[in-house]
């Protein structure tokens, strides 16, 4: 028998009920969750069925099968790694080392960026996304704006083959390009729509993460310099190049960065050329996304 499953018992509650209470031991606050989905993907039964299945006896086969499974999660590597995918606005992603992995709080970015473009969301849009991993961000867009195209770039070449490979997944391989860029080093037309969750967590507050972030997520994709505010700074920066006449520009930003950030773009070269700008909260009431329009639309 297994530690977390010190008895002969092998129903499935029994079972549940001593993965949770391993999680838990770790202090892993979805422990609950985290073994119902384990159970779920062993199974390969949904939640329903698992409800209704609590006195099923789990074969050696299945047990032996979720015991590395279990490991991992005491680890601290996320649900989604141990799956290698994950859900994020409704819509299947495959997440690898290579990517940051998607979290909910993102989904207030794509809220953010369509209440922005409402009035133009049946036009010929082309959108651009910066530090793209998964593709999450714009291919999410490009599932809502029907007409729109767009890329996505990204330092790190792994997540750009995992971005291209979730295009592909979701039938968007023909709206959408993506390629390997500092930034803008290899960006070379204007953009009606940019959109970024950049680096933001500054350097010095890197070993106090989580250890499901900090021992899974790529420091590339986390370290926003000494401020957290660098790559903000560099996008500002540049952006003005990229832009048209009349676009968008959207950030996802950290607990507490908004004001520095709206300071930023206050100070920024194409300032003057703002119209309109909306700051957005997530679902805990933190701002954490920042948009502008520059511009005016006709």
């Amino acid at each position: 028998m297994s530690l977390f499953f010190p008895t002969n018992d092998n129903r499935l509650k029994t079972v549940w009920d001593g993965m949770q209470t391993a999680f838990e031991s770790e202090r892993i606050e979805t422990a609950n969750l985290d073994a119902r989905l384990l159970l779920q993907h062993v199974l390969h039964i949904d939640h329903a069925a698992l409800i209704l299945q609590m006195d099923r006896v789990l074969t050696e086969d299945e047990i032996s099968q979720l015991l590395p499974l279990i490991e991992r999660r005491l680890k601290r590597e996320p649900i989604s790694r141990i799956f290698g995918k994950t859900e994020f606005w409704s819509l299947p992603f495959l997440v690898n080392e290579q990517t940051l992995d998607p979290r909910p709080d993102t989904e207030t970015l794509i809220a953010a960026a369509l209440k922005m473009v409402a009035t133009k969301k049946d036009t010929a849009l082309r959108i651009l996304d910066l530090g793209t991993g998964t593709g999450c961000i714009l291919l999410s867009l490009l599932s809502e704006l029907e007409n729109a195209t767009g890329v996505g770039v990204d330092l790190n070449p792994g997540a750009i083959e995992l971005a291209q490979l979730n295009a592909a997944t979701l039938g968007l391989e023909n709206r959408s390009s993506f390629f390997v860029s500092n930034w803008f080093s290899h960006v070379n037309e204007p953009f009606d729509l940019i959109v970024s969750n950049p680096p933001y967590i500054p350097s010095k507050d890197l070993s106090h993460l989580d250890k499901d972030v900090i021992d899974y997520d790529p420091i590339l994709a986390l370290d926003g310099g000494g401020s957290g505010l660098a790559p903000f700074e560099h996008i500002l920066d540049n952006v003005s190049d990229y832009i048209s006449p009349r676009a968008w520009l959207l950030f996802e930003c950290g607990a507490g960065q908004d004001e520095a950030i709206i300071r930023l773009i206050e100070q920024s070269p194409f300032a003057k050329k703002i119209s309109k700008w909306d700051v957005f909260p997530d679902l805990a009431g933190i701002i954490r996304v920042i948009g502008v329009e520059m511009g005016y639309f006709v």
